[in-house]
């Protein structure tokens, strides 16, 4: 489902700071050779993404979900040199690819690439992150916040990616299917947490910004 024209669209990217060449070739070469290319943050999405880190000036990100590496280097592109992402997937598949594009950037050894089960992942990982970013399976979206919420710092921020799931949280209950139950009841549960604030984006397939009070 398209939130705004196709026309729109294409004069918003017009008018936003284009990719790098780096970013522009793995947008390439995904949808070439990757299945589900649409999973990809792009163009438009992965500026605001680095816009947001060169914002906030964070530290550590914790990103859930790496697909083939997009956000994380959109988010490496506003960090200096001595902050880190650890990212997380499960799709041993895609593991040489996205690697490739990571060293690519010249800015590897800024990233902790980490492959397996998120929830057994995230125990082991440094707490000190001050910018997350879920973009993984949908029905552990709730699991994924309820442990980042808690160990994030004061201040810090969540961004969750796919909480519209293509206009489909604003049908009918009753025609939900697994996706969009979890998304839907990871949207309400967020907006009923007294222990953030939080603005959802209709960007693409839906951002929503939580900031831990």
């Amino acid at each position: 489902m398209e939130f705004i024209s196709e026309k729109i669209d294409q004069y918003v990217c017009e008018h936003t700071s284009p990719e790098t060449e780096l970013l522009a070739d793995l947008n390439r070469q995904t949808h070439i050779k990757i299945l589900q290319p649409r999973m990809l943050s792009g163009h438009f999405q992965g500026r605001l993404l680095t816009m947001f880190v060169k914002m906030i000036q964070p530290k550590h990100i914790l990103e859930i979900g790496t697909y083939t590496g997009y956000s994380a280097l959109s988010f490496l592109e506003g960090l200096d040199e001595s902050a880190k992402i650890t990212t997380i997937d499960c799709n041993i598949e895609l593991e040489d690819f996205t690697r490739s594009f990571f060293e690519k950037s010249g800015r590897a050894h800024q990233i902790d690439y980490r492959l397996g089960d998120a929830l057994e992942i995230l125990p082991l990982i440094d707490p000190d992150y001050d910018l997350v970013f879920i973009d993984a399976d949908k029905n552990n979206y709730l699991n994924y916040y309820e442990f980042v919420v808690e160990k994030i710092k004061s201040g810090g921020y969540i961004i969750a990616d796919n909480v519209l799931w293509s206009g489909k949280v604003c049908d009918n209950p009753l025609k939900f299917d697994k996706d969009t139950l979890a998304i839907d009841a990871f949207n309400n549960f967020v907006q009923n947490d007294s222990r953030v604030e939080n603005i959802m984006l209709p960007i693409r397939d839906g951002l929503t910004v939580i900031r831990k009070k």
